[in-house]
């Protein structure tokens, strides 16, 4: 029993690890793209990019702010798993805990790659 306990502990600890990185590598990723809008800007390009200029720059910024949410409350829930009592029936609590945390990434990746997909093709117009 407290090899499963442990063998599913685990599981939830890779899964907060890997939208840690996922979230750490979303916001050096927008470093990269804030720089390419700073490119765009400098060019003085009519007001049309201007305008989409400063929508992705604010939407960075709420993105950033979102990565940065996630990222305190996976910490939290690592914690969590890291104070864990082994001789507690976890069955599914933990796993239950960490539910809105899976649909609120879900959530917030979902957002990211349309960002993304929206940042690329104005690249391709205006670089």
């Amino acid at each position: 029993m407290l090899a499963t306990k442990v063998s599913y502990l685990s599981d939830l600890k890779f899964n907060l690890e890997t939208w840690k990185r996922e979230l750490r590598f979303h916001f050096n990723e927008m470093d990269t793209f804030e720089e390419k809008l700073e490119e765009i800007a400098a060019r003085e390009y009519d007001k049309r990019a201007t305008k989409k200029i400063e929508n992705f720059q604010n939407r960075i910024m709420i993105e950033r702010n979102e990565i940065s949410k996630l990222m305190h409350r996976c910490k939290r829930k690592m914690n969590n798993l890291l104070i864990a009592d082994y001789n507690e029936n976890i069955d599914g609590r933990l796993i239950q805990e960490q539910r809105p945390l899976k649909d609120d990434m879900r959530h917030y990746i979902k957002m990211h790659y349309d960002l993304k997909e929206e940042m690329m093709d104005f690249f391709a117009r205006w670089l």
